[in-house]
């Protein structure tokens, strides 16, 4: 059988994906990437969607990708990121979600795309800022563990939603934090130096789901 194809960004690293899964990687999927594979053949084929592009340029639309997943020779698998919203979107017309992101836009815990968007180098898939669902997987992470209370992890979160997606990091939103809620400081503090090392990523996790599907699918 055909390598399966998988477009993915900065959400993991190809050089941990190869690992788990032989297979064409792509990058971040943009408007015409699935209407070329729509038409390109008529074999069986495997088809991982995780990154596509927010700001750098146009997004496959829903209309593009439902083109894609409505092929009786085409397995359509989202995850992650734009993945997971599109297959939110079309699962009805056969395209598959896998995942914990999935699920919670599927079940209307989280509606908005600024939760998975984030800028990243192009050339190098390096990530420029963080993803708000990664920001709120690692407040609760901090949370459980004791570093944070969870008024604290709260306040953390309403300050990073506001910041516009592209500028999302952890330094600003601590300082910004910081600045609105100084009776806080020592807890922001002790959450500045467990991310600094501790940093997961609930989009990785998912990723690496949806490789691991397709390895056990396809082989």
């Amino acid at each position: 059988m055909n390598q399966p194809i998988v477009f993915l960004g900065p959400t993991l690293s190809r050089e941990v994906a190869i690992k788990i899964l032989d297979a064409d990687y792509r990058d971040p999927a943009k408007k015409g990437d699935f209407l070329r594979l729509s038409q390109a053949t008529d074999e069986r084929k495997f088809i991982g969607f995780i990154d596509g592009v927010f700001l750098h340029d146009y997004p496959p639309s829903p209309i593009e990708v439902y083109h894609l997943a409505t092929r009786k020779n085409i397995e359509l698998i989202g995850a992650s990121s734009l993945g997971a919203l599109r297959a939110v979107e079309l699962e009805k017309f056969g395209m598959k979600g896998i995942g914990k992101i999935f699920q919670l836009y599927k079940n209307g815990i989280i509606n908005a795309d600024d939760e998975v968007a984030v800028t990243f180098v192009q050339d190098k898939n390096i990530l420029q800022s963080e993803a708000m669902i990664d920001i709120r997987f690692n407040l609760f992470l901090a949370y459980k563990k004791g570093i944070i209370r969870r008024e604290s992890k709260i306040m953390l979160a309403k300050v990073a939603k506001k910041i516009y997606f592209p500028y999302r990091n952890y330094e600003d939103i601590i300082k910004l934090t910081q600045q609105r809620f100084p009776s806080i400081h020592d807890e922001l503090e002790k959450f500045r130096a467990y991310i600094m090392k501790n940093r997961d990523s609930l989009k990785a996790r998912d990723a690496i789901k949806l490789l691991k599907y397709l390895k056990t699918t396809t082989e």
